[in-house]
């Protein structure tokens, strides 16, 4: 028999009331400190620190799914940092960490680590900027999300290039971009997976440039 209890641990955190603001600023943090930690440490580092991380939030995930009493407790915990559905789904740190371990393995330490400032900083502006208001939508997202997130993309390229993390180029305004539209697309993986891999491609492949 199934019971209230196990019903709402298999379809999610009772998070609907919950201020996003939170989750929003933990996003923006532990993202920017990851980023910032690949700007210093070296990327062999990075590689076998993310590849422990996601491994490590990977086996909590599924130790969760498998035990209804540890899901319980860690949605009750941590409640105001998950969206519904990742009661019975991968968190999206879980994602990010992958996406980190992605991009450092793969990508030259500058496209690493913009990649995922503007993973880090793009995203929260997005759905901040998406709920305010009778905003027009498309398909759903308002269209100031995209809009508010290449902004702020753009703006963490700046501060990296002002500071001499990186050199810059306009392959940061195409990864910018690139990542503000698959953050609005409805994709069926996590955006936290494919927004700084895309723009990761972009600017780490710039053919489109000489």
């Amino acid at each position: 028999m199934t019971t209230p209890a196990d019903s709402q641990t298999r379809c999610g955190p009772p998070v609907e009331g919950a201020p996003p603001i939170w989750r929003r600023l933990f996003h923006a943090c532990a993202g920017s400190l990851l980023a910032t930690a690949g700007i210093f440490l070296p990327v062999t580092f990075m590689v076998a620190g993310f590849a422990v991380l996601t491994f490590l939030s990977l086996s909590l995930d599924l130790a969760r799914f498998r035990a209804p009493s540890l899901n319980r407790i860690f949605l009750r915990r941590l409640a105001p940092l998950l969206k519904p559905e990742e009661g019975s789904k991968l968190t999206g740190a879980t994602f990010m960490l992958a996406a980190g371990l992605v991009a450092f393995a793969a990508f030259d330490r500058p496209v690493a680590v913009t990649a995922l400032f503007f993973l880090a900083l793009g995203d929260p502006a997005a759905a901040l900027v998406g709920f305010r208001g009778p905003i027009p939508r498309y398909m759903g997202k308002s269209i100031l999300g995209p809009a508010a997130f290449i902004l702020v993309s753009l703006a963490a390229a700046a501060v990296l290039a002002g500071t001499g993390v990186i050199e810059w180029h306009w392959r940061w305004v195409a990864g910018a971009v690139t990542a503000g539209i698959v953050e609005s697309a409805l994709l069926p993986l996590d955006d936290n997976l494919t927004v700084p891999l895309a723009g990761g491609v972009v600017m780490q492949f710039p053919v489109w440039v000489a």
